[in-house]
């Protein structure tokens, strides 16, 4: 059972330089399972993982985990759209959050070197992280993220720019996160990666939750004319 779900928002609002970026927004998310974050560009989608991850500012509303902040904050990660690579080794790269958590360097390279095999980077433990091409960046970014044991992984559209077998690869590990007992909140522009990975849907425009549900549901009957507009591929402003 999680330490940190639910996760509650109400009214939650992040503004910068007296426009609002989301908001006001309210929302649940309890349990196992994969939310993917749909809308169009500029709907608020990134801002709002930043804004439930703790990474922007709150400027309006509560944002409540069901465990005091700070063990909030060590019970999560975060993978961003362009991962970012230390100027070191693969290995050294994934076992980073274990070595400033205090894990003993040793200890700390070999649960990497399990991590990286599981995401299929057993062979490149010595390579230069920055050398890697983009989807063997995102999977290292995966195992980084992972080899903590989050109860809750934020990821920022992390198949943007990826070939269809490394979509393929990413998809897979992340549905193997979601069958160890973590909740993953994803956005995602791919209606097809949505319809495959969804758990549930929450639809955002102009930074309000215009539409959610579980994905089954929302995917055949959305409640909203531009939600059905928007899985239609129409333009929705």
């Amino acid at each position: 059972m999680s330490r940190l779900l639910p996760l509650v928002a109400k009214a939650a609002t992040s503004r910068r330089g007296g426009r609002t970026l989301v908001g006001p927004v309210d929302l649940r998310i309890d349990g196992p399972g994969i939310t993917v974050l749909i809308g169009p560009n500029g709907a608020g989608k990134t801002s709002l993982l930043n804004l439930l991850h703790g990474t922007a500012r709150l400027s309006g509303g509560r944002i409540d985990w069901a465990c005091p902040i700070d063990e909030a904050r060590h019970a999560q990660a975060f993978v961003f759209q362009r991962p970012v690579m230390l100027r070191r080794s693969v290995v050294d790269n994934i076992a980073y959050p274990l070595r400033i958590r205090g894990v003993p360097r040793r200890e700390a390279l070999s649960r990497a070197e399990t991590a990286a095999a599981q995401v299929g980077l057993a062979g490149m433990l010595n390579r230069d992280a920055p050398r890697l091409s983009g989807g063997e960046q995102q999977k290292l970014a995966l195992a980084r993220a992972l080899i903590i044991a989050p109860d809750v992984l934020f990821l920022d559209e992390p198949c943007a720019s990826l070939d269809g077998r490394a979509m393929r690869e990413i998809e897979q590990i992340l549905i193997q996160a979601r069958a160890s007992g973590r909740r993953l909140i994803l956005s995602t522009h791919d209606m097809g990666q949505a319809r495959r990975l969804g758990d549930d849907v929450l639809f955002l425009l102009r930074g309000r939750l215009h539409d959610s549900g579980p994905a089954a549901e929302f995917f055949a009957r959305p409640r909203t004319s531009r939600a059905r507009a928007f899985l239609q591929g129409d333009i929705v402003e």
